[in-house]
């Protein structure tokens, strides 16, 4: 799987939540997105050169595809979000943790990162794991 940037990825999660897609329709939805989120809403603006550029590099690491239709270009994802994101974290956990996933969650722990929720699912899922494991 190939490396995708940050913008890079801004770009495949807005296609990943509505494809296919005009470069437009991606360019409205990260402005979407960025307003949103209220972080960085004044600072960043997506424009349309940029978004295009992005697009150009995610076609180019084969990570969207296009198809022509008129005068426009529809992209759609190629990369499973699931997948990549499980190869992302998968390395993140190598390089940072030396492939172990305890250190991650118990620095989160210790800064009081996890709230009820998150400690409810990890249960479930160390419950899960174990019902199938044994």
């Amino acid at each position: 799987m190939t490396e995708i940037s940050n913008a890079e990825f801004e770009v495949l999660e807005a296609l990943w939540q509505n494809h296919p897609a005009s470069a437009n329709d991606i360019i409205t939805k990260l402005n979407e997105n960025t307003n949103a989120t209220g972080i960085e809403s004044q600072d960043k603006q997506w424009h349309d050169k940029t978004v295009k550029t992005l697009l150009n590099r995610l076609v180019k690491k084969q990570a969207i595809s296009f198809e022509k239709q008129q005068r426009h270009y529809l992209y759609s994802p190629l990369l499973e979000r699931e997948a990549y994101t499980l190869k992302e974290s998968k390395s993140l956990v190598a390089r940072m943790f030396s492939g172990k996933l305890a250190p991650l969650v118990a620095g989160f722990a210790k800064q009081n990162e996890l709230n009820k929720d998150d400690i409810s699912a990890l249960k479930s899922l160390i419950s899960d794991w174990e019902k199938n494991n044994d």
